[in-house]
């Protein structure tokens, strides 16, 4: 308890008049709860706005905030994890994908009873409460999420004949393909868009890599997997996507402003990218889920965003619940969801965010929303990322099945937990 009772650093909203040691109006001492949430996740008036309403509500504890970096964020997230908790966060914004790998350990709180008492688990969004669990128990507590959907260019789609966006997978590939002429590309695509690629997978019932026995192997040659790369290479092909990078060489920000590109595959954020390099398109661009394979159903989409953790060794236990139930809870996830453009971490409060074009089209994808396989050793897969040589490969000629088997025995490899 140490730390509750130094004087602390002046980064907490309710600290601006100066530092020192917190009473209460009744003679008592506040403690602390040190909050670590990443840079650009939350404003600095929505955090504000926040740390007053937890402050007022809460009279007996002060809230710490104080912002990371993600750049190295991971080593310094292990570090407290397993330091003495006297001077370290109690409660730790991660990547939704990040949870596994802090929580291996043994070194985060398992939050399952509260989830299930009081939390309302069971309208979690699944892309975020999956990825929190680590051997079946609840660590990561969902925050908000963000997936992509299909921005595009309502002026081409009126020149095409194209009266409103594809409702399944077939009509998009028609709709492209119609866009697809005259000089304008019908979509952007990029031949190493493996995220996109993830969801075309999953909407077939494949997987990335499963686990069978306590054993992860890589699973891109099943035949739903196969599926889904294929699908991939037909709309790929009606644009002049690079085969051989990614979404970011060049940006497709970039691609898309100068005005020959009728769609792609993007968080909405990206739009406002697009219009600082082009104000011209100002008022001519849209968004829709990516489509599924049935009507009335967005196709499968990877979903990022941010679960709330709890470390074990904090020293401010109750205090650190407290506030992972006020940010997670329903008065101030859909503040953020309005404030930030993301996704509430409930799918019951998509109304939420109803009124912004971008952000309902994610929210309806998200309700399909996936992440990548719950393994520690996933974050290994990426940093190497055999998918994007496999997708290059594929999309220049190589035979699809023989590809996809050589890397998906890289990825079981890779996801060794022996090979550490």
């Amino acid at each position: 308890m140490r730390r509750r009772l130094l004087a602390l650093a002046c980064v907490s909203a309710s600290l601006l008049s100066g530092c020192g040691l917190m009473t209460q109006e009744d003679g008592g001492e506040r403690r602390a709860v040190t909050l670590w949430l990443m840079k650009g996740s939350a404003s600095d008036d929505f955090l504000k706005r926040f740390t007053e309403d937890f402050e007022r509500t809460h009279p007996d504890l002060d809230l710490d905030v104080r912002i990371q970096e993600w750049t190295g964020i991971g080593d310094k997230v292990q570090a407290a994890l397993k330091a003495d908790g006297t001077d370290g966060p109690d409660v730790i914004e991660v990547g939704n994908t990040q949870v596994p790998q802090y929580a291996e350990g043994g070194r985060l709180q398992d939050l399952t009873l509260e989830s299930m008492r009081d939390w309302g688990m069971e309208d979690w969004l699944p892309a975020l409460a999956e990825p929190g669990k680590w051997m079946s128990q609840q660590y990561g507590i969902p925050w908000y999420a963000a997936n992509r959907v299909v921005i595009y260019r309502k002026d081409l789609f009126e020149r095409a004949g194209v009266d409103e966006p594809p409702r399944t997978r077939e009509e998009w590939l028609t709709v492209t393909e119609k866009l697809d002429s005259d000089g304008t590309q019908g979509i952007y695509l990029a031949g190493q868009d493996w995220y996109t690629l993830s969801g075309f997978i999953w909407e077939e019932g494949g997987e990335l890599a499963v686990e069978e026995g306590g054993t992860w192997r890589g699973t891109l040659d099943s035949e739903a997997a196969l599926r889904g790369m294929d699908f991939y290479r037909e709309l790929q092909a009606l644009g002049d996507g690079p085969v051989d990078a990614d979404e970011e060489h060049p940006p497709q920000a970039g691609v898309f402003a100068k005005g020959s590109v009728a769609q792609i595959v993007a968080v909405p954020g990206l739009a406002q990218t697009i219009l600082k390099e082009n104000p011209g398109l100002q008022g001519k661009l849209g968004f829709f889920p990516v489509p599924g394979k049935t009507a009335g159903r967005p196709g499968a989409v990877f979903t990022g965003g941010s679960d709330l953790v709890v470390p074990k060794n904090t020293d401010e236990h109750d205090g650190a619940l407290a506030v992972v139930e006020a940010l997670a809870g329903t008065e101030w996830n859909t503040e953020l969801a309005r404030t930030m453009n993301y996704v509430p971490n409930k799918e019951s409060l998509a109304d939420a965010v109803a009124g912004e074009e971008g952000v309902a089209a994610m929210a309806a994808g998200a309700a399909r929303g996936r992440a990548t396989p719950g393994t520690p050793r996933w974050g290994a897969v990426e940093a190497d990322n055999p998918i994007k040589e496999y997708m290059t490969k594929v999309l220049t000629g190589s035979d699809a099945e023989s590809e996809a088997r050589r890397t998906s025995d890289r990825i079981t490899e890779l996801l060794d937990l022996d090979a550490r």
